[in-house]
């Protein structure tokens, strides 16, 4: 079979307990799949940082402004690699390599999120959706098999990537769907937390409308 991401021909290695269990072999050669580097050890328990801290120091600011997102867990480290790869998924439209991180999200997710809650993906705008032919939050969450609600609507149409660190804490990308989140328990799903502004403006709107519980997952931490 061919890698999903350098597409070299390759032969997966079958285990006994993978043909007892139905597994899928892995859409990636070991070379490509070596290359992820997966977040272990210590990290912050507000944000899911490696650090050697409880709380990291931009967590603690979030903190003292009454954040009600309860935390963030992310999956990988955004290196070299997966810079790339997120380049070629989210600004290539190579919407395949969503089927690249399918086990690990299911088990990581699982193992840090119940199955009792739902699933809002942070929405792109109407004009970056044409752009790119799909939600890169909405792809990452439909691996989960969980319900969605898409209970926000984007409405700041620039780039977080273009914007500085300072313009990423100005609120104002999002409002409110007339998506009922009362009482329920929510993650959000993004792609990327880099300074948490995202997923915290978000989880404001979120409480602000009547969610119970709100968190927040990622494919990667920046």
């Amino acid at each position: 079979m061919k890698c999903l991401i350098c597409h070299d021909e390759w032969m997966p290695r079958m285990s006994f307990s993978m043909l007892l269990t139905l597994q899928q072999p892995d859409v990636c050669c070991s070379r490509c799949r070596s290359r992820f580097v997966l977040i272990d050890g210590n990290v912050c328990d507000r944000c899911g940082r490696p650090t050697e801290q409880n709380v990291c120091a931009d967590c603690m600011m979030w903190q003292r402004r009454g954040s009600a997102l309860i935390n963030n867990r992310s999956l990988y480290i955004y290196n070299d690699w997966m810079k790339e790869i997120i380049n070629r998924f989210k600004f290539r439209g190579d919407y395949a390599l969503i089927e690249a991180f399918r086990h690990e999200v299911c088990t990581f997710f699982y193992k840090h999120f119940s199955s009792d809650v739902f699933l809002v993906p942070i929405p792109l705008s109407s004009s970056r959706l044409v752009e790119r032919g799909f939600n890169q939050a909405e792809a990452i969450a439909s691996l989960l098999s969980l319900p969605m609600i898409f209970a926000l609507r984007r409405i700041d149409d620039e780039k977080q990537s273009k914007k500085t660190r300072r313009e990423r804490f100005v609120g104002g990308k999002f409002c409110l769907t007339n998506e009922d989140v009362a009482g329920k328990r929510i993650v959000i799903i993004d792609d990327i937390y880099t300074t948490g502004a995202t997923v915290h403006e978000a989880a404001q709107l979120l409480y602000d409308a009547g969610a119970r519980e709100i968190y927040s997952f990622t494919l990667v931490r920046s």
